[in-house]
């Protein structure tokens, strides 16, 4: 019989603001959005960043009429949670690639918000050893931690700086949520049933997944049941920590 997994640490909430940089619509919602809930609840100021607009999501929807869809469906579904600064960076979707122009255009990002933690998916290889990760949401986790070093530094990007846009340094960590490296966690028992509301939000993305039956309060269930036991309540998100300061 294998271990139990190790309980979860709880997050820091001692933060006022934080920026969550995805690739696409929907994925706040299938991990971290009952968490923003509580973190909206709480007063703190939280925006989204999308990298692309989901317009390749969709097989039975042109790109150009599944764009206007997809982000109209995001701004809706941030809405249930208490986000109302939605930002489409309009990168394509599908063919990301890590590199200089995307670490561009996060660390844009994280200057103009000024947020002292970032949120992002899982860019490990798997989501825990058995189903493979997507390359869009690899590609952007990764930029993630660069461009967030990238923001502090005013020799890095120096085009985006002006008299209303400095360096940012005070990111204190970056948080992924759905990493199977995860060792901290939230209790979202409270906000669970907002979280599900919002992912019930991209009802067109879901129904062009053709999921026969999908149930978005069975499916989130599913993961945060197994969380919350790890931080002793009955539900939770869980989040990898990358702290972005020296010696922390």
């Amino acid at each position: 019989m294998s271990e139990p997994p190790p309980p979860l640490e709880p997050l820091r909430e001692d933060w006022r603001r934080a920026l969550c940089v995805v690739a696409h619509p929907d994925d706040m919602e299938f991990g971290a959005a009952a968490a923003v809930a509580r973190w909206t609840g709480q007063g703190k100021d939280v925006g989204y960043c999308m990298v692309t607009s989901g317009e390749a999501g969709i097989d039975a929807m042109h790109p150009d009429e599944c764009r206007r869809v997809r982000e109209a469906e995001q701004v809706a579904s941030a809405d249930l949670v208490g986000v109302s600064d939605v930002e489409f960076l309009g990168l394509p979707d599908g063919i990301l690639e890590y590199g200089v122009p995307l670490r561009r255009a996060i660390a844009a990002e994280v200057r103009r918000t000024r947020p002292d933690i970032v949120v992002t998916g899982n860019f490990r290889d798997t989501w825990g050893g058995r189903n493979l990760n997507q390359a869009d949401h690899i590609a952007v986790g990764r930029a993630v931690l660069d461009a967030v070093r990238d923001a502090g530094n005013r020799w890095i990007f120096p085009e985006q700086l002006s008299a209303d846009v400095e360096p940012w340094s005070g990111v204190r960590e970056v948080w992924a949520f759905g990493s199977p490296q995860a060792a901290h966690g939230v209790d979202t028992t409270t906000t669970f049933d907002a979280g599900v509301a919002s992912l019930e939000a991209h009802a067109a993305y879901i129904a062009g997944l053709g999921w026969a039956d999908f149930d978005a309060r069975e499916f989130l269930e599913g993961t945060s049941r197994a969380t919350g036991q790890r931080l002793g309540v009955a539900f939770g998100a869980s989040f990898e920590v990358f702290a972005m300061g020296w010696g922390e």
